[in-house]
């Protein structure tokens, strides 16, 4: 068996029908480059979220209201009233794999200067809560013990709010801004971070003392949510077992007893997202698999009809000392040279539509070398399983009848 023969016989028989050929190639074409293109957008947004999360800080660890019972009615998450500052005084004395702490409310509304106006959120917390929340001072300084006692009327914005309040170039320090009808001296102005992956802007914000957040404009005597920061991003998970046993003293929860608060890490919110965003590839890239399906069914089909146009071929070829094996291996070659030929042209494809959509459009892309192999010998295959049976029902042809065919 002269294997190179019979690759020679092969790709002349395709050359002699390059157009047909050519259309057979095109469903695994489309496919191939489909479910590469489809998976570099999905590890691409993946990767881009984790890397946005990460710019928060990723030793960053929360603490959040649990469901609450209240008078025989379980209260929901947002109504839970059950955290307080002792509960921040209690962490900030007893875990010690922590380094940085800051209670944290926030509330929405319309921030007003002269005769400009911006919807926008107000975030309150501590001297420790810039560095927690990886924020940075372009110009001003950030709001001192004091003020955060006497619950001062002093802020620090964000670059989209000073835009939209005093347009650009224009320096905020030392104005006064109304929120809620209540004014705020402004002390200090962040470093500009834009949009994040799910296009969130970032420098659409105000920071002021917890304390002036909590009763000047919430009217509240408890706290939303508590921010810390780990010693280290491996030393999360026992910051996290040190918080839970504070937490829990402090709420006197008996044992056994499940937790009113919750606790995560952005360890844990990365792992979340990731699993999302992993469901979300696989069912791209299995859409774009099914034109890979179609592919192999075409490939099967024009396999088919090459069988029933080169019967006479086939019976002429084995009654002067061809085996079967041989008609068998000729078809086989045949259907994988159609299948991994339109393969390396869709990787091709794959790779150009890639680095397109992120030129064009912006969106993350990234291409992972398993995606690449993956495609390469799901084609291979492909040729092979569709390749088979036509394959088969040529070697076993009769040589008498085959040379008969009209």
């Amino acid at each position: 068996m002269n294997y190179i023969n019979l690759l020679k016989i092969a790709m002349n028989a395709l050359m002699r029908n390059k157009f047909r050929a050519f259309l057979t190639m095109l469903g695994i074409i489309i496919g191939v480059a489909s479910v590469i293109a489809m998976l570099a957008i999905g590890q691409g947004s993946k990767q881009s979220i984790k890397d946005q999360i990460s710019t928060m800080g990723s030793n960053m660890i929360f603490v959040m209201p649990g469901s609450e019972q209240r008078g025989g009615v379980m209260m929901g998450n947002s109504n839970a009233q059950n955290m307080k500052m002792s509960d921040v005084d209690a962490l900030k004395a007893n875990v010690t794999n922590i380094v940085a702490i800051s209670p944290e409310l926030r509330t929405s509304g319309q921030a007003v200067f002269v005769n400009s106006n911006w919807p926008t959120t107000i975030y309150g917390g501590n001297d420790q809560y810039l560095s927690i929340k990886s924020l940075k001072l372009e110009s001003g300084r950030t709001f001192t013990e004091t003020e955060i006692k006497t619950m001062a009327k002093v802020c620090i914005v964000g670059q989209t709010v000073v835009e939209n309040l005093f347009g650009k170039g224009v320096d905020p320090i030392g104005q006064n801004i109304r929120f809620k009808n209540i004014p705020f001296r402004i002390i200090g102005v962040l470093t500009d971070k834009g949009e994040n992956s799910m296009g969130q802007d970032q420098d659409d914000l105000m920071i002021a003392p917890y304390s002036t957040v909590q009763r000047r404009l919430l009217a509240i005597d408890y706290i939303q949510s508590i921010q810390m920061s780990a010693v280290s991003e491996e030393k999360s998970d026992d910051a996290i077992v040190e918080i839970t046993a504070v937490m829990r003293k402090q709420h006197k929860i008996k044992e056994g007893d499940d937790n009113d608060f919750r606790v995560m890490s952005q360890a844990e919110l990365v792992k979340t997202i990731s699993s999302v965003s992993d469901i979300m590839t696989a069912l791209l890239g299995a859409i774009a698999g099914i034109s890979l399906l179609v592919g192999g069914i075409g490939i099967m089909n024009i396999m088919y009809v090459s069988v029933t146009e080169r019967t006479r071929e086939i019976g002429l070829r084995m009654s002067i000392g061809g085996k079967g094996r041989d008609i068998l291996l000729q078809f086989l070659i045949e259907s994988t040279m159609l299948s991994v030929i339109g393969g390396l042209i869709g990787i091709t494809l794959g790779y150009l539509a890639s680095a397109g959509v992120g030129a064009v459009m912006g969106w993350p892309t990234l291409i992972m070398p398993q995606s690449v192999a993956a495609s390469f010998i799901v084609c291979s295959a492909i040729g092979i399983f569709f390749g088979w049976y036509p394959a088969r029902k040529a070697a076993s042809l009769n040589p008498i009848d085959a040379l008969r065919y009209e």
